[in-house]
């Protein structure tokens, strides 16, 4: 099926011509999915498709800001990713410690505030302290805001929160969504307003479970390593499309 042919795609753009669109989402999740199939239909190792997949976030962080987007959610690695081969989670935690040392002072430059959210526990402590030296160095930055999703599981978060929530001893009756909200990983960001999967499949994966429950969603037949700044005007003018009712109707 081509790109045209699929119901999720509109009409195609036409060179770097991008109209304004005046409904933008504030927090876009991306799950970044289909590395190993861009790899084997190119006769290539799974980890080049991994490699070519980090190349491309450079890209789409910079498109997210010249579109306007504020907030963007990378799914990076899930808490169930370890059950991989060994050599691939090796491979990709050795994928993340050179992105980490090559992209983060370019990113810095240009105004991306970097968060981590997960467990970081399993991490080796070299690699735990890159995270958070890229997270210290970005924090005042405030032309994006990246969460980096590694480690991470959206069943995961939410029961993380709930301990924290009986650690500090507040009574059930005081239990709300907003003290929910504040003990979250992304405590102090809005919902997700769009979340976008590549490579055609049609399902959450335990991504931001909590914080998509009323999300937009939107999937694209195209690889992530391919997934370009003309993608991306795609699913945030189709979101600028979409009729929310949150539940209720709109009159």
């Amino acid at each position: 099926m081509s790109n045209t042919d699929s119901p999720v795609y509109g009409a195609p753009i036409d060179g770097d011509s991008y109209p304004p669109l005046e409904n933008l989402p504030q927090h876009v999740g991306m799950i970044m999915d289909g590395n190993g199939r861009w790899a084997r239909q190119r006769g290539l190792p799974r980890l080049a498709g991994h490699r070519a997949g980090v190349e491309n976030l450079r890209r789409v962080l910079r498109a997210s800001v010249e579109l306007g987007v504020k907030i963007v959610t990378l799914y990076a690695f899930s808490s169930e990713n370890w059950r991989r081969p060994i050599a691939e989670v090796r491979g990709l935690l050795s994928i993340l410690r050179d992105a980490l040392g090559k992209e983060v002072g370019e990113l810095h430059k240009n105004g991306v505030q970097l968060r981590h959210i997960g467990d970081l526990t399993p991490l080796s402590d070299d690699l735990k302290e890159q995270i958070r030296a890229a997270v210290e160095l970005t924090r005042n930055n405030d032309k994006l805001i990246a969460n980096i999703a590694f480690n991470y599981g959206g069943r995961q978060e939410i029961v993380e929160a709930v301990r924290r929530i009986v650690k500090a001893g507040i009574p059930a009756e005081a239990i709300t969504e907003a003290l929910i909200n504040e003990h979250l990983y992304t405590a102090g960001l809005p919902d997700a307003d769009l979340i976008i999967r590549t490579s055609g499949e049609m399902r959450m994966s335990n991504f931001l479970l909590w914080q998509g429950a009323y999300a937009e969603y939107y999937s694209t037949q195209v690889y992530w390593p391919d997934f370009d700044k003309d993608e991306l005007y795609m699913a945030l003018k189709t979101f600028s499309q979409r009729d929310r009712r949150y539940g209720g109707l709109n009159t």
